[in-house]
């Protein structure tokens, strides 16, 4: 009987993922047998969670995802030097000796604006929150060098931390209360209308030239791209971001690389249904 190679993604809520579906695509292009699960999981529970799944000899790895991603970070025994510097983690492997922590979040939204070919570098660059979700990709996005970037965030103090730990790297504006910019870029880190109410963005000036890229993904629509249709036609979800990310996260496990662009064309079948 072949190896069942047991996988999955933890997190809270975890019912909307994806994750799953874009992973047993990608086994089926490697010819790959997997268990790939979602499983709820509370940022209390993590550490028994992680020892009795990796007990398993046929478990290899996990995605992680909010609230979690801070929280595995203190629990394994290697990290990559991004997974180092944000201190957190979306991808868990399990080597001989312990658990390796990596990111691919960075990565992913990366690749995912290669393909859409919109440009970071000498572009005015304003990205709408500082949680976890702006960090997991902050290292990536200053390292293709804006012309400026921007951080608004409803609390200031959280916005000034992170401009501080990545000034060294890119020069970083923390936007004030009252202060509208023109932006070539708008990047949504904020849940906000995912798991709260949506409240328009009062702190850009949205142009038909303006590329507006929402991290989160929704079958329907996020609210924030909904928002942003009214003013310009460039309007991306994070699915080609959450589809790259995850292929990355698979080339960890299994060194295989996956034709994404095949998944992403079976994900947009799916909507359509």
């Amino acid at each position: 009987m072949p190896k069942i190679n047991k996988l999955g993604v933890i997190g809270s809520p975890i019912d909307h993922s994806l994750s799953p579906f874009i992973h047993s695509r990608f086994a089926r292009q490697a010819k790959i047998n997997i268990d790939y699960r979602p499983y709820k999981v509370e940022p209390d529970e993590v550490n028994i969670f992680l020892k009795d799944f990796f007990a398993d000899k046929n478990s290899l790895g996990l995605n992680v995802t909010l609230p979690l991603k801070k929280e595995v970070f203190k629990l394994c025994d290697s990290k990559s030097q991004e997974v180092s510097f944000i201190e957190a983690a979306n991808t868990l492997i399990k080597k001989n000796r312990g658990l390796h922590a990596e990111t691919t979040d960075s990565t992913g939204l990366i690749k995912d604006l290669d393909e859409k070919k919109i440009e970071l570098g000498n572009q005015k660059v304003l990205m709408i929150g500082a949680g976890d979700a702006a960090e997991s990709i902050l290292f990536g996005v200053t390292k293709q060098k804006p012309e400026n970037l921007f951080i608004s965030n409803r609390t200031i103090e959280k916005a000034e931390r992170l401009a501080s730990k990545y000034n060294e790297f890119c020069d970083i504006v923390v936007l004030e209360d009252d202060k509208k910019i023109d932006a070539d870029v708008v990047i949504n880190t904020s849940s906000a209308g995912i798991t709260g109410e949506f409240l328009e963005p009062k702190m850009v000036n949205i142009k038909e030239s303006t590329t507006v890229y929402d991290l989160n993904y929704s079958i329907n629509g996020t609210p924030f791209c909904k928002w942003a249709e009214a003013f310009t036609e460039k309007v991306h979800d994070g699915t080609g971001m959450l589809v790259q990310q995850a292929a990355k996260s698979f080339e960890f496990w299994f060194s295989f690389e996956v034709d994404v662009k095949k998944v992403l064309k079976e994900i947009e079948q799916f909507k359509n249904e």
